[in-house]
């Protein structure tokens, strides 16, 4: 069994293409030949721009380059396909009677695979092409793999991406502890919103349309969480529960909160509209926000994860949106603080939550300045 076709006719692969380039009629014919007996494709131009219109135009697996060519030199045509192929895409075998080193040094450093002299020994041709198509395939083996993890993982975003936040889902698969329990103390904006009254419109509505007015909502404050790098913990019936500055830190967290806040507000116009259309009634929301230290991470056991936020900041979130009317935002005094003087405030109120020991201070947001320019319609 002639060697040279031992490992195509062992993985039943089909013959492998190469493109032998030699203005040398003879050599070419030759090498052709032995080439085709060996079990391979073979190909072969006269110069260097009938090779790169092949190229163009046909698969290729490998090719063996003459550098001495009259009009465009090997040299020249390796460096136009090395333009738009690499060493592991396309393997160069260059030949040349010519053997000084600064010829070699020069086809290697272009991109040249490997080196044979002319006249060419065809056993020692015939194992540098093989062993050169080896690499190849080695090569195509890895972006084959490389290729199938990224539509996996591509798979995956666009699936749990529904279930998940992009940024939460990103965590997990690129890093390598993603999925490990235990999380970090972090300091953040934590929003609450939700449908006010929501119990008894729901009541006067059949299933299906308590789900269609639910995701007119929902729909609408998600697209404006994310714009403002918002990560959307979790929905809780008609409530979404959303984090500023959590998996990814955020610059400025709590302002970008409150720009959320309102630009929420103004696009339940929106929120109406549809289900104006759908002969639903009108809703409004109550949005709460507060800023403070918490502990986020993966949450859970071994087989059920969720990441999430806890602490008493959470709680304290979902007191201070307990307070709120539809079209309403009202802030904590620490947000209020990081917010700085930008924060248009309408009033200030000083409750006792359920579970605190003393009163707290609470403002209704009217608008944001600076560079947010964001104004809040009035309510009574």
């Amino acid at each position: 069994m002639n060697p040279s076709t031992a490992p195509q006719a062992q993985t039943g692969e089909l013959p492998a293409n190469i493109l032998v380039v030699d203005d040398n009629e003879m050599n070419r014919d030759l090498l052709s030949r032995r080439l085709t007996r060996s079990g391979f494709a073979v190909s072969v131009a006269e110069d260097g721009l009938i090779a790169l219109d092949w190229l163009d135009k046909n698969p290729c697996d490998l090719i063996l380059l003459d550098i001495m060519m009259p009009g465009m030199s090997g040299i020249e045509v390796l460096e136009k396909i090395r333009l738009t192929r690499d060493g592991t895409l396309l393997p160069v075998i260059m030949a040349s009677a010519n053997d000084t080193r600064e010829i070699i040094v020069e086809a290697l450093r272009v991109g040249a695979n490997d080196y044979v002299n002319k006249p060419i020994d065809f056993p020692v041709v015939l194992a540098r092409i093989n062993a050169q198509l080896a690499l190849k395939r080695a090569n195509d083996k890895v972006r084959a793999l490389v290729e199938e993890v990224e539509r996996r993982n591509r798979f995956i975003r666009s699936v749990f991406g529904r279930y998940l936040t992009d940024d939460v889902v990103e965590t997990i698969l690129d890093s390598p502890d993603g999925l490990s329990l235990g999380g970090e103390r972090r300091e953040i904006s934590i929003m609450m919103a939700d449908i006010r009254g929501f119990t008894n419109i729901s009541a006067r509505l059949d299933a299906t349309e308590v789900v269609t007015l639910v995701n007119h909502f929902l729909a609408q404050m998600t697209e404006v969480i994310i714009r403002y790098g918002g990560t959307i913990d979790e929905f809780i019936g008609d409530a979404i529960l959303a984090l500023f500055g959590a998996p990814k830190p955020l610059e400025n967290h709590a302002l970008k909160a409150v720009a959320c806040a309102i630009e929420m507000q103004t696009i339940m116009d929106e929120v109406n509209r549809l289900n104006a259309q759908a002969g639903l009634p009108q809703v409004a929301a109550g949005i709460g926000i507060n800023s403070g230290e918490v502990v986020v991470g993966n949450i859970g056991s071994d087989k059920r994860l969720k990441y999430g936020v806890v602490g008493h900041n959470v709680n304290f979130t979902s007191r201070i949106e307990a307070h709120t009317s539809g079209g309403e935002v009202l802030v904590s005094r620490r947000t209020r603080d990081l917010c700085g003087e930008i924060l248009q405030v309408t009033r200030e109120i000083r409750v006792k939550p359920k579970g605190f020991d003393e009163e707290v201070e609470l403002s209704y947001v009217g608008g944001l300045g600076g560079n947010y320019q964001l104004s809040l319609r009035r309510t009574e």
